[in-house]
């Protein structure tokens, strides 16, 4: 590991030394923090949650009373019409009338029996223009109360009840899975500028090292001391690392530039990133794993919310297809007059009464096929559940494994970067005396530069392994905890 932190010494003095544009260091922890904050993504998902929120509010206050005022000011008509007249004849007659009217009412929802109460108070005025008077009456309902009430049908409150604060939930947990899945991104991103960063280190490092051994071995040919091959063998050695180093450098622009959108980054300052020293030394017990992501996840109320859904389906077929009715009664006080006061003025009771119902008799078996069909569709979602649940569990236990091994795995992969780095050190030496051939050091140069990445790559498996059980469970296994979200501040 010496030899990586020491890529990473070589590619900061490099940067601040001899760049003109300010240098801006970033951790792990700075980059996840700053994607869940200010990326594309995070913002997408913020928005995504506050309209799941306002629908729930909006499913909550319909079970508020509403408060509503109608009124017409006014309506105007003049045409001709046919009437009837006193004596039973019917005629045409032209004429000119103006209607006014206003109502203020208050309804409230019954969700336990999908009815409706409301209470009402309204006026109506009517202006009949002749050609030598206006003729003015009014109709008044100082209150009326009434309830309409379905019997035996369909009650969609009383479903909406059970899958609107599942929803709610579910956009509440998918919300917290969206930020870890950014934090997964932004890791991936992370390790793929960082290995961009330095493999432009080790790079230049190569080239520098080829560059003094083929100088080296040209005047040992001159000599005589070695062979021509071994001569070109040095060159092909120092054209290549030329060349790996351009490519470096075009791997990390497009890398830098990813990692800038990404990030919603603005500015020409340049980026260095610092790898993390330090791993959490977690053994995960995929048992306390399962249970937590059957508690946190979204997958789980979704399997919920979606069973009720189908259950709701199978009400409403049935429903549907059986006898129901409906029951509108009112209560309340009217009167008329020519003058505003006389309409109220000793009000008169007004009373309504309907009783309405709906026998299905023959529909040539669709009501029936209704039912058959939400029956089905019920069945196969909890068929359908029942795999996703046996497929969810499995992949917690699967991820859950490899993740307990990955931290043996970087550790291996530290020690062997640094017997491979001492290694070429020593091959290197005894290459400089004349002891071993080139062969040997070409060996030892390819394992030294495969170990650094190979120790990388296990660094990088590592933190997307642990992001990604965060993202699979929604728990915190450093601080043991429920992942925690002030979801007030959204």
């Amino acid at each position: 590991m010496k030899t990586f932190y020491f890529f990473i010494v070589i590619l900061f003095f490099h940067i601040e030394v001899y760049s003109k544009v300010p240098v801006k260091h970033f951790t792990l922890e700075a980059v996840v923090k700053e994607a869940r904050e200010r990326s594309p993504d995070a913002l997408a998902a913020r928005h995504r949650y506050r309209g799941s929120y306002w629908q729930y509010r909006s499913f909550q206050a319909g079970y508020l009373p509403h408060l509503t005022f109608d009124a017409t000011l006014p309506s105007l008509d003049r045409s001709i019409s046919a009437i009837t007249l006193p004596d039973g004849s019917d005629a045409f007659i032209q004429r000119s009338l103006a209607t006014s009217s206003s109502n203020l009412s208050v309804t409230q929802t019954i969700g336990l029996t999908g009815g409706q109460i409301f209470v009402n108070s309204g006026l109506q005025r009517i202006d009949l223009i002749k050609e030598d008077e206006l003729v003015t009456s009014y109709l008044s309902t100082p209150v009326n109360i009434g309830i309409q009430q379905p019997v035996f049908a369909y009650n969609p409150y009383r479903w909406e009840r059970k899958i609107e604060p599942v929803r709610y939930r579910e956009a509440r947990q998918r919300y917290i899975e969206d930020l870890e899945r950014i934090s997964l991104m932004a890791t991936s991103l992370f390790f793929d500028l960082l290995m961009a960063q330095i493999n432009i280190g080790i790079n230049k490092t190569d080239l520098n090292n080829n560059d003094t051994l083929y100088r080296i071995a040209k005047g040992r040919y001159s000599l005589g001391r070695i062979a021509e091959n071994e001569l070109l063998q040095m060159e092909l050695n120092y054209l290549n690392s030329l060349s790996a180093l351009e490519q470096s450098e075009i791997n990390r622009e497009a890398a830098l530039f990813r990692f800038r959108s990404y990030l919603g980054m603005e500015g020409d300052e340049e980026i260095i990133l610092i790898p993390p020293k330090h791993v959490p030394d977690l053994k995960i017990n995929p048992q306390k794993a399962l249970v937590e992501a059957k508690s946190n996840r979204s997958d789980l109320l979704a399997f919920e919310r979606q069973r009720i859904e189908a259950e709701s389906e199978v009400h409403r077929a049935k429903a549907d297809s059986r006898f129901n009715a409906n029951l509108y009664a009112l209560y309340g006080l009217t009167q008329r007059g020519d003058e505003f006061a006389e309409a109220y003025s000793s009000p008169l009771d007004r009373q309504q009464l309907v009783f309405g119902i709906r026998i299905p008799l023959v529909d040539w078996g669709v009501s029936k096929g209704k039912v058959k069909m939400a029956e089905s569709n019920l069945e196969l979602v909890n068929t359908n559940i029942d795999q996703a649940l046996n497929d969810f569990e499995y992949e917690i236990y699967l991820r859950v494994l490899e993740f307990n091994r990955l931290k043996d795995q970087l550790e291996i992969a530290a020690k062997a970067d640094t017997i491979a780095t001492k290694r070429y050190e020593v091959t290197r030496q005894r290459f400089l005396i004349g002891n071993i051939g080139i062969l040997d050091l070409n060996i030892a140069y390819q394992e030294k530069d495969r170990a650094t990445q190979n120790y990388l790559m296990a660094l990088f498996n590592y933190w997307r392994g642990f992001y990604e059980l965060r993202k699979l469970t929604l728990y915190d296994f450093v601080e043991e905890q429920m992942i925690y979200i002030r979801f007030e501040e959204l």
